[in-house]
């Protein structure tokens, strides 16, 4: 989970679920900073995917890949903890 100190300022706008995306769902991504760190994880080390994470919803959609087990990986490396959506 990050350090900074925006989690009150968090969106209430949600993003509506992409039924052709992989979706996670990261309890602890808290603010658009979790947010921002999640979909850069993602978009760096996939080239071609396209992130959108929405703290409010709790939920991460992925396009272009359909890796489950290696985004996974990243966003737990990113400090997170995914889970199936």
């Amino acid at each position: 989970m990050c350090g900074c100190s925006t989690h009150q300022a968090q969106a209430t706008q949600t993003i509506e679920r992409d039924p052709n995306a992989l979706t996670l769902r990261v309890e602890d991504m808290t603010c658009g900073h979790c947010a921002a760190t999640i979909k850069k994880a993602i978009e760096t080390s996939l080239p071609g995917t396209s992130v959108d994470a929405d703290p409010a919803s709790k939920f991460v959609s992925v396009r272009g890949s359909t890796d489950l087990s290696s985004i996974k990986a990243l966003v737990t490396e990113a400090g997170y903890t995914p889970t199936a959506a």
